[in-house]
């Protein structure tokens, strides 16, 4: 370690170029995982709300939830027990004059699991049919408290009474009304009264025109959810192989700049084992310094990154993602390492 910092203090622009390279590989990593997380938020944040673990719809919808529509019939065995609820989902418009923008209106019946588990930002619970409450996102696009909108092809208007917190689903924000309103504004007919249940619990399918599925399942049959956390994670993961490939590289040069000076400390007695060390730990301080700047970085942008990005930093996984980095840095030393076990004193000098 002594000789390790010695050089790193002596030679500053050098080591100094190769540190500034991997704290840009480890910041982009960091705000792509941050990027990646906020992105799957937004796709179910209400679903987390929720306390989600199985959900029963109909067969026909292929897993998505907004396209299921459920008779009386299809539910008569449903929503008896308190961890049942019946849910109602359609994607719609929502109209304030010339102000547009594209909502899922989530049914529900009141003072039910999921009506309780809504965490208010400001004003209050919808407490009749004509009256729902928004995602705080819509706040920032210019709906207030107090007024009043059309919803899909309606034309009842609808008074905002409150802004929920972790209100949106499959990255669209929500708005949360009467289950007995869902099928006016999905524009179906009334029979239709239902597009699920959803529960903390595992339930299964009471007849043969519905299926169950766990939250897994239901979370990856979401539209675009896992092709976009397999991007995400397909990024990462050939980020962080360059990362491995740099370090490799730019070890491998600074050993055979001074393979000499390894064959001298060799020649009078220095061991192998000592000088592998000292590699390693020169990599580790590295990898170190890179990821912690990169890190601080990372946090300083969270905090004039616009709101409407969708990211979220949390430390722990960005603290394994730094482990990683070290880890993967330590592993792209191992070719300089092999360089330095082979010296030949005599072969290296006498050349």
């Amino acid at each position: 370690m002594f000789l390790a910092i010695n050089e790193m203090k002596k030679e500053k622009l050098r080591y100094g170029l190769v540190i500034a390279v991997i704290t840009m590989v480890s910041f982009l990593i960091f705000i792509l995982s941050a990027l990646a997380l906020g992105l799957a938020n937004e796709n179910v944040s209400s679903i987390n709300s929720w306390k989600t673990q199985s959900v029963v719809m109909s067969k026909d919808a292929n897993g998505n939830l907004s396209q299921s529509m459920l008779t009386a019939d299809d539910l008569k065995e449903y929503g008896n027990d308190a961890d049942q609820s019946k849910l109602a989902l359609t994607p719609a418009i929502m109209k304030k004059g010339d102000t547009r923008d594209s909502v899922m209106f989530i049914g529900l019946t009141k003072n039910d699991r999921i009506d309780k588990s809504i965490k208010l930002q400001s004003g209050r619970k919808a407490e009749n049919s004509s009256e729902i409450v928004v995602s705080s996102a819509l706040k920032q696009k210019g709906f207030k408290l107090g007024e009043k909108v059309q919803l899909g092809i309606q034309n009842q208007s609808f008074k905002i009474v409150g802004f929920a917190k972790n209100a949106s689903y499959n990255m669209q924000p929500v708005a949360y009304g009467d289950i007995n309103q869902w099928a006016g504004i999905k524009g179906v007919q009334n029979n239709f009264v239902a597009s699920g249940v959803i529960s903390d619990k595992q339930i299964s399918a009471k007849n043969s025109q519905l299926k169950a599925f766990n939250k897994a399942d239901y979370l990856n049959n979401l539209p675009g959810y896992s092709a976009q956390n397999s991007t995400f994670i397909l990024m990462i993961a050939f980020l962080i192989v360059i990362s491995v490939v740099i370090v490799a590289i730019f070890l491998y040069i600074l050993t055979i700049q001074k393979m000499e000076n390894f064959a001298v400390l060799r020649a009078q007695g220095i061991p192998a084992r000592y000088l592998v060390l000292n590699t390693l730990s020169q990599t580790l301080l590295i990898m170190l310094s890179a990821v912690v700047i990169g890190m601080i970085l990372a946090l300083v942008m969270s905090m004039t990154i616009p709101s409407q990005v969708p990211m979220y930093f949390d430390f722990t996984l960005i603290s394994l993602a730094g482990l990683g980095l070290i880890v993967m840095g330590a592993l792209g030393a191992l070719i300089p390492i092999r360089l330095i076990t082979k010296i030949d004193p005599v072969t290296v000098i006498g050349g």
